[in-house]
């Protein structure tokens, strides 16, 4: 570094002024949302909104009946699944902190004021001067003012581990994805060293522009998520249609077959006070009535007057209505002014009443256990994948990872292992690539060893650290792996004299003392194409033979690695005995090289990759690589892992630079075809991801370095890997802790099986809904109470469901989801078969239940013995459901896997438990008498039916 004195370096007063106008050397942390905001946007899940409205109509019935027990559970299961959720997300947020912080203390060697100082990397300014050395990390943008034997990874950046870097502008790599004499924040100096001027800082960095686009809100719903939205339309639609009809039948029934005489004047006035409240409520029914539309597929724009019109507009319209008909009434004959007109206040209340029942069946048609469900599920999942080494940050994570289409995979520390090793040794001085003890094993293990600035950390022997340049590295740990100690051989070795590798001059080579052969020896390593230049003879098993012979066959199986996408290195080496000099302007000079060999060097991939990809094709999801390397090596990998094909056409591929150049038109018609990007940028993965989603599909990410973190964050799901950079971990959504692939494919599973219980819950939760809805329409029409107290209800409703949905939200993960395709990002939650299931159940349950009211009624009454048989009649038919609702979409016996499912044995228990408790001592608050041992095993028994008749449908299924 002795050049670095001519630099004078910033001065103090230039310092201020720079860092005043380009800013400081930090990056904006990701603003974090503060704990109450988090918990109010679990208040944003579509079932969490419609359960606030049945329980805020609900308050509005206790205080009519003054009985707050429904409206108080309906209250509990909402902050329940609210908290259940925050709090999991929360503690998830915590360790994933933990995993990840972020360092701006360690000091760098600065010119300033004509000296040479160190200084913390924030304090770095615009227009320092660096002295950067081989291990450092590159704190800031800048341009090379010096570079000797430069190589840089920049694969947090561009996926691409050694970059040459000149300050020659003849040596520039056109095709580099960043200037030759540009070097980086985030991407560390693997070999050489240099001098820099900080362009760029902070923000404004290449790293601090990615990070920044990793906390863009990228506004993309979860699957999940649009699904429930659906769910709860059609809850909405379905409670307002019962409710209205439910008015209505009550209404004429009250008009023609009642025992309350209603004058015309009254009915036509209560008729202008009907459509008043239509029109001042068309806020609240006209939008779900196109909630409706949407789901049947025939989407209809929402006026804006609905839309965008205030409340008090509609407020204003609906009193505008009762005016203008109130004075068409008038005219008519009928005065609104006077008393006479109106209804009395007896037929006042029992109006009142009719819309309180009609209230009533929204409040019932809702899932309260609905949110419970999905947010146990979602939680125990994300316990569950944290043992499989998947730390989940974002719970909806989970279950979108089942829906996922499409998974784009960065290739360098994911699909491969970023550690560099030699593929193939190729020296014809040694069998079989082993080393011995011989002179011609001494001359390989030395010109390893010495000719070389790589170091090998023991410090954890189960994972040996690489330090320098990999390529380099790889050759030591190749010799480690023949049991060589490379470092005790450097140390025994002098070096007397080194050219340090350059791009330019494309070689290393050391004169040494040698300790192995005890004479000076001159090894040389670099490009095979410049040593075998350099070569006239090579060292065999049977001696030194000329190189013409050995040409052709070395050239031919260069090509083959070359083509492989490998780095080949040629090792030659030459015993000095006269006194002349071997180096001379950089060159080696009066030398006659004996070749050695070369050896294939690559990125290996990851033992689990090819069978993980595998099962994620065949589980119908496509498998995109975008990296920064280059197309040979993104085929080649691509070919590895079995997602390329030589028949594959050329729009199969594609170059970022070219990528950019299509239109979005185009761009979108592309990607479908396209296997492999290569040469990438950011944001040119960023873009791949949003133009996929455009297309429909269901995106998930994986990545460990800075340039993916714009697409994890854009992305439905991030993966990033645990020794990835803080920007891409920040960005993701899940992080997986081993850096496998495998845990890819077991998130699928898992998202699969959750998805798979929760729609188990809604059959199950559903088909108690329909059975209680119709009970009380029916009830409700043909003048009886249901036969049911609320705190009956509230059991049913909610605590059962509650324990239900721990039950089936435990059930573990089933292997067979990923033998079936993605579910398409249209498909409604609830399957033709869920319907068909859910209907004909809850009839079936509906008659069984009708025909027991029936046979109970003696006279009009009903004992409350009876009533207590029907209760808990009705709670055992959902407890058998239930094993149903297990089996459903397995086509396996219910009992299949019994003895593993923990929770839904324990969940199963409690529920029996509670009902034999509630009966037995639930008295006058539950409204039950104590059932006989032989009315228990009577009900017990026959409600079994349930069960076994599921069983049977399914034997018989699985038999044809």
């Amino acid at each position: 570094m002795q050049n670095s004195r001519h630099y004078i370096g910033l001065t103090d007063k230039q310092v201020l002024q720079n860092r005043e106008r380009y800013g400081e050397n930090v990056l904006t942390p990701q603003k974090r949302e503060p704990l109450w905001k988090l918990f109010l946007e679990k208040f944003e899940d579509p079932i969490i909104k419609i359960l606030l409205i049945a329980a805020f109509l609900s308050l509005g019935i206790s205080f009519v009946h003054m009985e707050f027990a429904e409206t108080i559970g309906i209250f509990f299961a909402i902050l329940l699944a609210t908290g259940v959720a925050f709090w999991f997300e929360r503690d998830a947020n915590k360790k994933f902190d933990v995993l990840n912080k972020v360092k701006d203390d360690t000091l760098y060697k600065i010119v300033r004021n004509e000296n040479i100082s160190e200084i913390a990397k924030k304090n770095i300014v615009v227009g320092d001067v660096l002295i950067l050395e081989t291990g450092e990390e590159v704190p800031a943008d800048g341009k090379l003012l010096e570079a000797v034997s430069l190589q840089i990874d920049e694969s947090c950046l561009t996926g691409e581990p050694i970059i040459d870097k000149t300050t020659n502008p003849d040596s520039f790599n056109k095709d580099a994805t960043y200037p030759s004499n540009w070097v980086m924040r985030g991407t560390k100096i693997m070999d050489g060293h240099c001098i820099v001027e900080v362009l760029k800082v902070g923000d404004e960095t290449e790293f601090g522009k990615v990070a920044e686009k990793s906390t863009e809100m990228s506004g993309e719903e979860t699957p999940l998520n649009k699904q429930l939205d659906k769910l709860a339309k059609l809850i909405g639609f379905v409670g307002l249609l019962l409710a209205v009809l439910t008015f209505i039948v009550l209404l004429v029934k009250d008009l023609f077959l009642g025992e309350i005489h209603y004058p015309m004047n009254a009915i036509g006035l209560l008729a202008v006070v009907i459509i008043a409240v239509t029109v001042a409520s068309a806020k609240v029914w006209v939008p779900i009535i196109y909630d409706y539309f949407e789901i049947m597929g025939r989407d209809k724009k929402l006026p804006n007057s609905i839309k965008k019109g205030s409340w008090f507009t509609w407020l204003l319209y609906g009193a505008g209505s009762f005016i203008s008909l109130s004075v068409i009434a008038y005219i008519f004959g009928v005065n609104p002014l006077e008393r006479a007109s109106w209804i009395s206040m007896e037929t006042a209340a029992h109006l009142l009443q009719y819309f309180m029942v009609s209230v009533t069946l929204i409040v019932v048609a809702v899932p309260e256990g609905l949110p419970m469900s999905v947010t146990l599920s979602l939680a125990l999942s994300m316990r569950r994948m944290l043992q499989k080494n998947n730390l989940v940050r974002k719970m909806h994570a989970c279950e979108t990872m089942g829906a996922a289409t499409v998974i784009c995979t960065d290739k360098t520390g994911t699909l491969t292992k970023n550690q560099m090793q030699v593929h193939k040794a190729n020296f014809w001085c040694i069998k079989d690539e082993q080393l011995d003890e011989d002179v011609n094993s001494d001359i390989i293990r030395e010109s390893i060893s010495v000719n070389s600035t790589a170091y090998l950390d023991f410090s954890n022997p189960n994972k040996i650290k690489t330090l320098g340049n990999p390529t380099e590295a790889a050759l030591l740990l190749w010799l480690h792996k023949q049991g060589d100690n490379y470092l005790k051989i450097r140390e025994q070795s002098d070096i007397i004299e080194q050219l340090t590798f350059s791009p330019e001059r494309k070689f290393m080579a050391s004169l040494v003392e040698s300790s192995l052969l005890r004479r000076k020896v001159l090894y040389v390593k670099g490009a095979p194409e410049i040593i075998l230049s350099k070569c006239g003879s090579i060292l065999t098993t049977d001696g030194l033979k000329p190189i013409e012979g050995y040409l052709p066959v070395i050239e031919e199986s260069l090509l083959g690695f070359q083509k492989q996408a490998m780095r080949t290195l040629g090792f030659a080496y030459e015993i000095v005995d006269d006194t002349k000099d071997r180096f001379e302007n950089g060159k080696i000079v009066n030398s006659n090289l004996i070749f050695v060999g070369f050896t294939a060097i690559a990125d290996p991939l990851r033992e689990d990759v090819s069978l993980a990809v595998q099962k994620c094709l065949d589980a119908g999801i496509e498998v995109k690589i975008v990296t920064g390397d280059t197309p040979g090596t993104a085929k080649e990998i691509g070919k590895q892992i079995g997602i390329w094909k030589i028949t594959d056409k050329p729009e199969s591929i594609i170059t970022g630079s070219d990528f950019a150049e299509l239109s979005d038109q185009e761009a979108v018609q592309r990607v479908q075809q396209l296997k492999l990007m290569c040469r990438a940028r950011p944001t040119d993965k960023q873009r791949l991801v949003q133009l996929l989603q455009r297309n429909g599909e269901i995106v998930a990410v994986t990545g460990d370095g800075t340039n993916d973190a714009p697409a994890l964050n854009h992305a439905h799901v991030g993966l990033s890997m645990g020794s990835g950079t803080s920007v891409a971990k920040e960005a993701s959504d899940i992080t997986l802790l081993d850096d496998s692939f495998n845990s890819i494919t077991t998130a699928v599973m898992w998202g699969r099986s959750l998805y798979q219980n929760i729609q188990r819950f809604i059959l199950f939760q559903l088909t108690i809904n329909v059975v209680a809805l119709v009970i009380v329409f029916l009830g409700s029409i043909f003048g009886y109470e249901l036969p049911l107290t609320v705190t009956q209800m509230l059991w049913v409703n909610l605590i059962m469901d509650t324990f239900a949905a721990v039950a089936l939200a435990s059930l573990p993960p089933n292997p067979d989801v990923m033998e079936n395709k993605p579910r398409k990002n249209e498909d409604f939650i609830i399957t033709p078969k869920m319907s068909s299931n859910i209907l004909f159940v809850s009839f079936s349950f509906i008659i069984i239940l009708l025909s027991l009211l029936f046979i109970f009624d003696r006279n009009g009454v009903i004992t409350a013995y009876d009533l207590t048989r029907f209760f808990t009649i009705f709670v055992l038919l959902q407890f058998w459901n239930m094993f149903n609702a297990k089996a459903f979409g397995t086509g396996k016996s219910a009992f299949y896997g019994l003895h593993k499912t923990v929770g839904f044995l324990i969940a199963l228990v409690t529920i029996l438990l509670g009902q034999f408790l509630i009966v037995q001592f639930g008295g006058e608050v539950f409204r039950t008498v104590p059932l006989t041992l032989r009315d228990w095993t009577i009900i017990f028994v026959s409600t079994s039916l349930v069960l076994w008749i599921g069983e049977l449908v399914r034997l018989i299924k699985r038999i044809y």
